[in-house]
C-alpha cells in the first residue's frame, strides 16, 4: 500500500516524465521517476541538498550506470 502523499515536480510538463517526491512518516524523503513509481530513492534532507548541490555543479556526469 503506498502512504506517501506525493507532489509532482513544478517543471513537468503535461505528460512527460516527471519527478515525484514525498515525506515518508519516519521523516526520509522519497523521490521518484512517474514511469517508473516502483523504485524509490529514500534520502535525510540532508543527504537530497547534497545531491541537488552535485546535480548543479554537473558532478554526477561521469558516473558509472548501472
Amino acid at each position: 500500500m503506498n502512504v506517501h502523499n506525493w507532489q509532482k515536480s513544478s517543471h513537468c510538463g503535461e505528460g512527460g516524465n516527471c519527478v515525484n517526491v514525498a515525506i515518508a512518516p519516519d521523516g526520509t524523503l522519497r523521490i521518484r521517476e512517474s514511469d517508473n513509481p516502483d523504485v524509490l530513492l529514500a534520502l535525510a534532507p540532508r543527504q537530497l541538498g547534497s545531491l541537488l548541490t552535485a546535480i548543479k555543479a554537473d558532478r554526477l556526469r561521469n558516473l558509472p550506470r548501472p
